[in-house]
């Protein structure tokens, strides 16, 4: 095993004829952030559930801080923070007395529970509704909540699962935020997302993952630079055209209709060139396009590249002891 903070070699996990993960193979440095992406059913939430010890591999090794997360599950838990899709808050409880019972369920000093709980609630912007009910919290405010709530104990690794599900663009933002200021200040983050945007923003390395298999990895750049450096877009009038168009436009470069049936993506290296060469191919051949949009590769061209769907596409049918995977 490596000496990273989180290391997993081969680890597989199977529910009844569901194979869940199919020899997993990733690692996390000190301070960084790896995003797992992947769509609904892909194992990333069941490669978190054994990395924090609430599932056990079939087979593999997996350590978090050198404890190997079968044999040193209690010391794992122990060092660790997670925070998952839904708010783990009780609603009945204020903000302030949330964090201070995960204070005492920690077995954090009686006298430090109070002190670090204040800290929390002014840290995520929750002082002014710390002694209301949860339950009157915005979502944002609830994910706020239970992100603070995962770092009572001041764990060095914090695992986060789809954490901004749900939230609106501005409640996103803001999370994104203080992710990164918890990574600025030494903190290890695991973050499972199916939006892209979110890893292309935060992730120093992505993972992605399909059927439970690793089945790409690097940084954002690296993954859109192997689609080429840029992507010209030529919509059409209607599919047949569209159709003609890509059969001709093979002679630039990768040529593929999207979804709609009236755009043809074609990926080439030389920008310049390359537009005006497919400019010059519809002109040859009569074709007039609606428009036309020269463009940088996203993470979503690299996903779509490599599954052949998008990330809201379930992989598999999840089990339902397993939940979304």
């Amino acid at each position: 095993m490596s000496n990273d903070v989180i290391a997993v070699e081969g680890l597989g996990k199977r529910f009844g004829g569901v194979v869940a993960l199919d020899g997993v193979d990733l690692s996390v440095a000190e301070g960084t952030i790896l995003g797992l992406l992947g769509p609904n059913g892909a194992g990333k939430t069941t490669t978190v559930r054994v990395l924090t010890t609430i599932l056990q591999p079939d087979r593999g090794h997996a350590r978090v801080l050198g404890l190997d997360v079968v044999r040193d599950a209690e010391r794992v838990r122990a060092s660790i923070g997670l925070a998952g899709q839904y708010a783990a808050v009780d609603e009945n409880l204020t903000g302030r007395e949330n964090l201070r019972l995960i204070g005492h369920l920690t077995h954090q000093p009686r006298s430090a529970v109070r002190p670090r709980a204040d800290e929390l609630l002014e840290r995520f912007s929750l002082a002014d509704a710390a002694d209301r009910p949860a339950r009157t919290y915005s979502g944002g405010m609830r994910r706020r909540l239970d992100l603070a709530a995962a770092l009572v104990h001041r764990p060095p690794v914090l695992f986060l699962d789809e954490p901004t599900t749900g939230l609106d663009p501005s409640g996103r933002s803001d999370l994104w935020g203080v992710i990164e200021e918890l990574v600025d200040d030494g903190t290890t983050v695991l973050l499972t997302t199916q939006y892209l945007e979110e890893a292309d923003r935060l992730a120093h390395n992505i993972v992605v993952v399909d059927h439970g298999r690793v089945i790409a990895e690097g940084t954002a750049a690296e993954l859109k630079a192997s689609l080429g450096n840029t992507i010209v877009e030529v919509r059409l009038a209607d599919a047949a055209t569209t159709r003609r168009a890509s059969a001709h436009l093979q002679r630039v470069g990768p040529a593929e209709v999207t979804d709609d049936g009236r755009t043809v993506e074609v990926k080439v290296s030389d920008s310049g060139r390359s537009v005006m060469s497919v400019v010059r191919v519809l002109e040859d051949d009569g074709i007039e396009p609606e428009s036309l949009l020269v463009r940088e590769p996203t993470l979503d061209d690299v996903f779509l590249h490599l599954t052949g769907h998008t990330t809201d596409a379930p992989a598999a049918e999840a089990p339902s002891q397993e939940g979304a995977a």
